[in-house]
């Protein structure tokens, strides 16, 4: 195998990390000693560089062919993974698979085999019946939130992919909960297992847990003063079911608070919409159900709130998981009506009551707004060109402008919402790389 060589201080200078953590270096170890390593360590604790790391050390920059596979439950993992990879600069191409995803695109993005392929088991599964992934050289495979993955009911897929790999020589599973039995079918062979999740599933200090109590069993006039209790901070509201959250999210608009909403029966699009208006401020507030609980790669998210109490302790787990990442603090809130008790996990004694104010006032509404293009990477347009063409076109200064995201077909921008009108109107009939583009306000 033809090596090539990485400094790993300039992998994480990439990525912006001075330092490995005990988990991530103990990872890289165990990686060199054993075959199959098995991985548990809380949600936001750094477990994508953790197994990318010695995934990285594997790959042959000589071979043409597809080396690694890493399975994932959610395609918004898939794009989290892809992105890391991507931001470690080494050179090696990553294709992320996944429902939701145009396969045709998928299909161009495998004709030159791609180094690493990170997917969900249904797409996975398709793209190896329909002969678009060759599997005879891959020789790692990874399971990400294996517990998750099997509690969607992917057993099955992911036994097809398993079978159809005929070459592995190494699997990592990882996982934020330890209470999943790993099937049979996955083969290891006497994995080296990592714990270093919290003893008795206890959740680290720097998350404080608070409760708030509703006097009426519809909580969502507490819900509201909550919000404005809270003020202008980066909150997800977790529901229980897609009808929920809709109509929560409706309710706290009508009474003045910006929010947006996130489910799995939405189109893809509206997904990336939602998600991007959150991550960059154009709103502070997220509804949505669990699906939002692993594989969001949002930064500085202060408090979840728990609207509907959680099903299982595992759902807990990870919903929390979404605040206090990495060395940040941050606050789980629950919200208990008449008829609702604390979890039986959760320990009252070390649960601080919050008491709403009397009168509410609402938070200072964001001062971005997020403009839709329909131009993206597929078009050739890259943040760059967006950036030359508000400021050239736009006539915007740079501070005016936010996070932008480029997605295959279309892009997202935040401008300062002041200047928004006025941006429209001066880039109403100019042209992105000589290209009449849709630009509006993302709905």
């Amino acid at each position: 195998m033809q090596k090539r060589k990485y400094s790993l201080g300039n992998i994480l200078s990439s990525l912006k990390i001075d330092t490995l953590n005990e988990m991530q270096q103990a990872s890289l170890d165990a990686n060199k000693q054993h075959n199959d390593v098995i991985l548990l360590s809380a949600t936001g604790s750094g477990k994508t560089l953790a197994f990318l790391l010695p995934v990285l050390e594997l790959l042959d920059p000589a071979s043409k062919s597809t080396q690694a596979m890493i399975v994932v439950p959610s395609r918004e993992l898939a794009l989290q993974i892809e992105k890391v990879f991507k931001q470690m600069g080494t050179g090696y191409k990553i294709t992320a698979c996944y429902g939701g995803h145009l396969r045709e695109t998928e299909e161009n993005n495998l004709i030159q085999a791609p180094a690493v392929i990170v997917g969900t088991p249904g797409r996975i599964g398709d793209h190896i019946r329909r002969g678009n992934i060759t599997t005879a050289a891959i020789e790692t495979l990874i399971l990400d939130e294996f517990d998750k993955t099997l509690e969607l009911g992917f057993q099955e897929e992911v036994s097809f992919i398993v079978e159809s790999l005929p070459a592995v020589k190494k699997h990592i599973l990882t996982s934020a909960t330890e209470a999943v039995e790993i099937p049979d079918f996955v083969k290891l062979d006497n994995p080296a297992r990592l714990n270093f999740l919290p003893e008795d599933g206890v959740i680290a200090p720097r998350l404080a847990i608070k409760q708030v109590l509703s006097p009426e069993a519809d909580k969502i006039d507490t819900l509201f003063r909550l919000i404005c209790f809270l003020g202008n901070r980066s909150t997800i509201v977790f529901c229980n079911h897609r009808e929920a959250v809709e109509r929560t999210s409706k309710l706290i608009s009508e009474k003045g608070i910006l929010n947006t909403f996130y489910h799995g029966a939405m189109e893809q699009q509206q997904r990336d919409n939602a998600l991007c208006k959150f991550r960059n401020g154009t709103v502070n507030v997220l509804v949505t159900t669990d699906l939002a609980a692993r594989g969001l790669d949002i930064p500085n998210i202060r408090y979840i709130v728990h609207y509907h109490l959680p099903h299982t302790e595992d759902s807990w787990t990870h919903r929390n998981g979404r605040t206090a990442r990495m060395e940040a603090s941050g606050t789980a809130i629950i919200i208990i009506a008449p008829d609702e008790k604390l979890m039986p996990y959760v320990n009252a004694e070390e649960t601080e009551t919050i008491t709403l104010p009397a009168t509410a006032e609402l938070p200072d509404k964001p001062k971005w707004t997020t403009l839709f293009i329909a131009a993206g990477k597929k078009d050739k347009v890259n943040k760059v060109d967006i950036v030359g063409f508000l400021t050239n076109r736009g006539m915007l200064k740079k501070e005016d402008i936010g996070l932008i995201e480029v997605k295959d077909f279309f892009s997202f921008v935040a401008v300062v919402k002041s200047k928004a009108s006025h941006v429209l109107h001066a880039i109403k009939d100019q042209r992105i790389k000589n290209k009449k583009v849709k630009i509006d306000i993302a709905k």
